[in-house]
């Protein structure tokens, strides 16, 4: 039995998944002719209260056209130390779009609107021009951690004031959604760009979503387009994501639940030295300081269990659909031998 917990990407489309994948009507999306795309976009447009969505490849390119959409190059954006943006987009920041990042020092991937009033440049020719804001829920390196939403309001509040952007990374925003009991609605109410992932906890194979207002979507296309993100007959994708929407949304408290029990047995095991808060479907713990990260790594994968080192003796496990009960109980059980 293998047992792969490095991410929530390694998942494998469902037979139903793939029978809606093979039926699916498709046409030339680049002549917005494909009636799947479409009906993905308008639908997840609806779910969020905005007049436009457009569908990518990766939620790197969504969050990297959301970027450019909200910037100019020399510019500025506010986002945590811990972003997926900073951390893991290869730089595509000032690759693509020629500027900076000014990191705050937030808790597990999250800050307060006073933060980000303060990280805010002066209005000065010789500082770098702040003009957007960036938040991630649930926050990757932060463990799946899910923000207090009357923050996020504070922070638009922030934003309004001093004329500023705001994009939301949300691709793992519905692990958010159902622990927190919170509503697509509310962060279209809040965010001027929401990008969405179909391709982690909803288990599709390919597929992000970013959603907009009218004004700031218009050119989301023609960044896509210079991005090399334009696709043909992507129905077939699209249509993954519409099944899963339908099928895969409430089920993930199923991974929430047995990321909370692995935890717990991590807390009782005298190797670990530390296990972070867990909402969610990730699991990030530190080791103590004589066990070795990688002996540990390859003890695991000794045992068909695969999981993310993440470097100075902490690692994550993620928990996702195609992590079966009969998996998990194989997990502990060698967990419990430590």
């Amino acid at each position: 039995m293998i047992i792969d917990l490095r991410s929530d990407t390694v998942t494998k489309p469902t037979k139903g998944m793939l029978d809606a994948m093979m039926s699916a009507e498709v046409g030339d999306d680049v002549f917005k002719e494909d009636p799947t795309v479409n009906a993905l976009e308008e639908r997840l447009a609806k779910m969020f209260g905005k007049p436009s969505a457009l569908f990518f490849p990766s939620g790197s390119m969504a969050n990297q056209t959301a970027l450019k959409l909200h910037t100019n190059p020399s510019e500025q954006v506010i986002c945590d130390k811990y972003a997926h943006i900073y951390n893991y987009e290869a730089g595509g920041a000032s690759f693509n779009s020629g500027i900076s990042c000014h990191l705050i020092d937030g808790d597990r991937g999250m800050f307060t609107a006073a933060q980000v009033k303060e990280a805010i440049n002066p209005d000065a020719f010789y500082y770098s021009q702040t003009t957007l804001v960036e938040v991630e829920n649930t926050t990757n390196k932060g463990g799946g951690a899910c923000w207090d939403f009357e923050e996020l309001q504070k922070i638009r509040t922030v934003c309004d004031d001093h004329n500023l952007g705001y994009h939301l990374d949300g691709a793992r925003l519905w692990n958010a959604l159902v622990t927190k009991n919170e509503t697509t609605q509310q962060y279209g109410n809040i965010f001027d760009t929401i990008s969405v992932c179909l391709s982690k906890g909803l288990g599709c194979p390919v597929g992000s979503v970013l959603i907009g207002d009218k004004d700031i979507m218009q050119n989301a296309i023609r960044v896509r387009k210079i991005l090399g993100g334009n696709m043909r007959q992507v129905g077939y994708l699209a249509a993954a994501g519409l099944y899963a929407l339908d099928h895969n949304m409430n089920r993930l408290k199923d991974d929430h639940k047995k990321a909370i029990e692995i935890g717990t047995v991590l807390s009782g095991l005298s190797i670990i030295a530390k296990v972070e808060p867990i909402e969610t479907n990730i699991v990030i713990f530190e080791l103590e300081p004589h066990v070795d990260e990688t002996e540990f790594l390859q003890q695991l994968a000794s045992q068909g269990i695969h999981i993310i080192g993440m470097g100075s003796n902490k690692l994550r496990m993620v928990t996702h659909l195609d992590y079966t009960d009969a998996m998990h109980e194989r997990l502990l059980e060698v967990l419990n031998e430590f």
